[in-house]
């Protein structure tokens, strides 16, 4: 299986929520661990907490996490809203399947608190800034992931339906409930014309976002 190589500056540049995605992948399995294995080693955390975790369900677990999903909702979402939403979550379900099958994966990602713990004790001046600097820790792992994900091809979409999940997900898979569950990646193979009818950027001109001084 090959596929053109996307350079780090075009995959941020070409980055896009993308919603239109099936259970094929340009890449094998062992590639997407080494990706998370990456993002988990060399993405920097906040006084090096290395607070971030990440949990990669691969074939029928991805299925039995939007399964579980979807049963929280059906008891939250008036009946009359039902159709949109149950589509919705049946089209993060349908996303990526390995080089080898026809299953699905996708990341979750996690703060576990006892680092954060142990720095506001180290540090007890900036006691009340460590929860918010997890936040930015976790942020930079979802950015690393979903772009090196859109440079091996991948179309992406981050999701955020914590804390719906969360009791049920810590059962199944053993995760720490102390875990806080922060977001969800969904990766997968682009549907034709995924990207043919993505609404333009909106973007605030450059000029009022970026200053250069010294120059």
């Amino acid at each position: 299986m090959t596929h053109d190589k996307t350079s780090f500056k075009d995959a941020v540049k070409h980055r896009r929520t993308i919603y239109q995605l099936n259970k094929t992948s340009p890449v094998e399995d062992k590639k997407i661990e080494e990706i998370a294995r990456l993002a988990i080693k060399d993405v920097p955390s906040s006084f090096n907490s290395q607070s971030t975790r990440l949990v990669v369900l691969l074939k029928d677990e991805h299925d039995k996490f939007w399964d579980i999903v979807k049963d929280i909702l059906k008891v939250h979402v008036p009946e009359d809203k039902w159709e949109h939403t149950g589509q919705r979550i049946q089209g993060f379900r349908n996303a990526y399947g390995t080089a080898s099958s026809t299953s699905p994966a996708f990341i979750l990602f996690y703060e576990a608190p006892e680092p954060i713990r142990k720095l506001q004790t180290s540090f007890a001046q900036y006691a009340d800034k460590f929860p918010t600097w997890s936040q930015h820790t976790s942020a930079m792992h979802q950015y690393m992931l979903w772009t090196a994900l859109e440079a091996e091809g991948f179309g992406c979409n981050l999701q955020h339906y914590n804390p719906l999940p969360d009791q049920k997900a810590s059962a199944e898979w053993n995760i720490p409930l102390d875990w806080s569950l922060t977001a969800q990646l969904v990766f997968g193979g682009e549907e034709a014309g995924a990207r043919e009818n993505l609404p333009t950027k909106s973007e605030v001109p450059i000029e009022e976002r970026l200053f250069i001084h010294g120059a």
